[in-house]
C-alpha cells in the first residue's frame, strides 16, 4: 500500500491542477478521495481526508484506482470521479448533471439557516430553493431547520435527477423538487406565503466561461455557470420575480459572483419591496451573498 500511494502521490504532485473554489484538494486529499472509491468506499474529499485509508483488495481495485488518478490528472473532478461532494456537513451525491456545491455557497447556507432560526419557533418555515442544482442549499437548510417546508427548483432534468436521489440518500422527506424556469413553477398558490427564496444563480459572465478551468468547463454543466453576457441575467430576474412569494417580513437570500455583491446591494436598497439589505463577506472582505428583508 505505501508504495502504491507514494507513487501515485508523486504523480498527483507534479501534475495536478486545482481550482481556488475548491480549496479542500491537493494531492494528498485528492488520492486518498480516488482510494476510497477504487476500494469501494466512496466518500467526500472532506471525509476522505480524515478516513482511514481501506485495503485495496485485489490487482483490479490498484487498477481502478490508477486509472481514477489518470483520468483526474486528465482534468475530470474528483467529486464526480468519486460520486460524492461535502456541503455544510453533508455528504451528498455527485454526478456531471450538476455543479459541484462550492465552498463560498456555504456562506448563503448559514445566512438562511440563521434567518429561518430567529424566526417564531411555533410557525413552519416555508423555503424555496432555485437554481437548486444537486440540492445541496435546500437540503442543508431542511436539515438545519426544523419543520420546514422546503421547495427546491432547477430548469435542468438532469440536475434535479440528480437532487432526487439526494432526497432518497438523505431521506430528506420535508423536500419537494420542482422542474422550471427560475420562479415559475410557482403559482398564485404560493404569493405571499414564502419566509425565504433563497438562490445560488449562474453569475460568470458568457464570454468567461470556456475560458475557465477545464475541469469546469470541459466537465461541469454551463447551465450552472452562464449568467449572461453581465453575468447578472439571473440574478436581475430574481429580484423582479421574488417579491410575490413573500410574505412580509420574509427574506430574499442569494449569492453574487465577486464583484457584483455591491451593485446588488445598491440596486436593493432603492427597491420599494424590501425594508432591510445585509450584505455577507468572505474572508477577504468581498461580498459573496445579500439578504433582503420584504416590508
Amino acid at each position: 500500500m505505501n508504495a502504491t500511494y507514494a507513487t501515485l502521490h508523486q504523480r498527483l504532485a507534479a501534475s495536478l491542477e486545482t481550482v481556488p473554489d475548491k480549496p479542500l484538494e491537493n494531492a494528498d486529499t485528492a488520492l486518498r478521495a480516488l482510494w476510497f472509491a477504487a476500494a469501494g468506499a466512496p466518500c467526500s474529499l472532506a471525509a476522505a481526508a480524515i478516513g482511514e485509508l481501506p485495503p485495496l483488495a485485489d490487482a483490479a481495485a490498484q487498477r481502478r484506482l490508477e486509472a481514477l488518478v489518470g483520468r483526474r490528472l486528465a482534468g475530470e473532478p474528483v467529486a464526480y470521479l468519486t460520486g460524492r461532494s461535502r456541503f455544510m456537513g453533508l455528504d451528498l451525491l455527485s454526478g456531471p448533471g450538476a455543479l459541484i456545491p462550492r465552498i463560498e455557497t456555504e456562506l448563503l447556507a448559514q445566512g438562511c439557516i440563521d434567518l429561518l432560526a430567529a424566526r417564531d419557533a411555533h410557525q413552519a418555515a416555508r423555503v424555496i430553493d432555485v437554481c437548486t442544482g444537486s440540492g445541496n442549499l435546500a437540503f442543508a437548510i431542511a436539515r438545519q431547520v426544523p419543520g420546514a417546508e422546503v421547495f427546491g427548483a432547477d430548469i435542468s432534468a438532469d440536475a434535479l435527477a440528480l437532487a432526487a436521489r439526494n432526497r432518497d440518500w438523505l431521506k430528506a422527506d420535508n423536500v419537494s423538487l420542482c422542474e422550471g424556469d427560475l420562479l415559475t413553477p410557482f403559482g398564485a398558490e404560493f404569493d405571499a406565503t414564502v419566509d425565504l427564496v433563497a438562490c445560488a444563480p449562474p453569475y460568470i459572465t458568457s464570454a468567461k466561461v470556456p475560458h475557465m478551468a477545464t475541469e469546469i468547463a470541459a466537465h461541469e454543466p454551463r447551465l450552472a455557470f452562464d449568467g449572461g453576457p453581465l453575468g447578472v441575467t439571473i440574478l436581475l430576474r430574481l429580484l423582479e420575480e421574488a417579491p410575490r412569494l413573500l410574505k412580509h417580513g420574509g427574506w430574499l437570500a442569494f449569492e453574487a459572483g465577486l464583484g457584483q455583491g455591491p451593485a446588488m446591494q445598491r440596486r436593493l436598497a432603492r427597491d420599494r419591496h424590501y425594508d432591510t439589505v445585509r450584505a455577507l463577506t468572505d474572508a477577504h472582505g468581498d461580498i459573496r451573498a445579500i439578504l433582503a428583508h420584504r416590508a
